[in-house]
């Protein structure tokens, strides 16, 4: 037998062992709400925004429903430096007065948006765009900070519209913009956002996209990753300093979400191709996934 024929053998033998190994979890997940924050160097690299809009049909074609929530900061910041504004940044926080505000809009719920839902739809999907606006979706409110400007967080969530679309076969795409009780527009941190969308729809899973491979006991060595750990476990990571800096928040934002429903909630290193499905569909997967405790998955 030539070298070449073991190949072949040994890569189809490799594909069956995929596909076997993502049965259980395909049959698992069906009909269940999958929430995935899709942003960092995923949505601006072409090739691997090609392969999350892919990961994102094939959900939907296995009878997973996904719902996108994304940000855009890149792009705001291209548009504002288009317009002559300077991007400000208090706190980790965009400083968003009225000129950014309506930049932020713009690029997130027309520009950003409408790319993505266009780029779902060419791949043979049914994306719809949203933001928090439509169908008081969300309520926002401000941050109680000062010198912020339109920062907003969440107030509360009516989910009633993205449960008529997913019901109905559609993809929701929404971006992280919504308004207060007078309609003033607020720019909220997407991270935030989707674990509350998550927690309102009642998903199986918060998928956070990022530019890290998770939770590492050492950020300076991946092998470190913690595949998985309980709420009490991530807690306790922030009170030690382990998970530090940006991590942060998205790891209260999981925490959140779960301690209002959510059944797991997962950070993932978005920069490795197919990383979505690595990390639903495989035994091992691929970044950490944070849980309840009783959670056995």
């Amino acid at each position: 037998m030539s070298s070449e024929t073991e190949y072949i053998k040994e890569a189809d033998a490799t594909r069956v062992r995929v596909l076997s190994e993502a049965l259980p979890y395909i049959q698992q997940f069906a009909e269940r709400t999958v929430v995935i924050k899709y942003g960092g160097a995923a949505m601006k690299d072409s090739s691997l925004k090609d392969k999350v809009i892919r990961d994102i049909i094939f959900l939907a074609c296995v009878g997973v429903r996904p719902v996108i929530i994304h940000g855009g900061g890149p792009e705001i910041n291209s548009w504002l430096d288009k317009l002559g504004i300077e991007p400000q940044f208090k706190d980790g926080l965009r400083v968003t007065d009225a000129p950014t505000m309506d930049v932020v809009e713009m690029v997130l719920v027309g520009r950003v948006n409408k790319s993505l839902v266009s780029l779902i739809n060419q791949a043979g999907g049914h994306g719809v765009g949203l933001c928090g606006k439509d169908g008081n979706l969300v309520q926002a409110r401000r941050v109680d900070q000062e010198g912020i400007g339109f920062v907003g967080e969440v107030s509360k969530v009516n989910a009633k519209v993205v449960h008529c679309l997913v019901n109905n076969g559609y993809i929701p795409v929404i971006s992280s913009v919504a308004a207060d009780e007078t309609g003033q527009a607020y720019n909220i941190n997407a991270d935030t956002f989707a674990g509350e969308i998550a927690a309102a729809l009642g998903a199986e899973k918060l998928i956070l996209l990022t530019d890290t491979p998770g939770i590492l006991e050492d950020y300076h060595d991946p092998s470190t990753l913690l595949a998985k750990l309980d709420i009490k476990q991530a807690r306790d990571l922030i009170g030690q300093g382990i998970v530090a800096g940006g991590m942060i928040p998205k790891v209260n934002c999981c925490v959140r979400s779960l301690a209002q429903g959510v059944r797991a909630a997962h950070i993932i290193d978005g920069r490795i191709p197919h990383s979505i499905l690595l990390e639903i569909f495989t035994d091992q997967g691929i970044g950490s996934m944070i849980v309840a405790s009783e959670y056995q998955a």
